[in-house]
């Protein structure tokens, strides 16, 4: 069985980090290898090179992590129960 709180702080800040990866990434590489096209579409209200919006993309980002963590969680116990091992 997994444990929720462990789950869902590990795929936020994984999310998180994944996030600070593809910024860094875009500040290095030319620029039609930016992924700033995609970040904007998936995290509303960020914006390409503003403050505001690298704080908003690491909170959206941190929050889509732990959200999948609190969904997957429930439906991988629920499977596990049902159909585990048996251990």
């Amino acid at each position: 069985m997994l444990n929720m709180k462990v789950v869902s702080w590990a795929l936020a800040t994984t999310t998180l980090i994944s996030f600070l990866v593809c910024v860094s990434y875009g500040l290095g590489a030319p620029q039609s290898l930016h992924m700033h096209a995609f970040l904007e579409q998936v995290l509303p209200g960020f914006k390409w090179l503003t403050w505001q919006g690298f704080f908003i993309g690491l909170v959206e980002s941190f929050l889509y992590g732990a959200y999948a963590g609190m969904v997957y969680v429930p439906v991988y116990n629920f499977f596990m129960r049902r159909w585990g091992d048996g251990r």
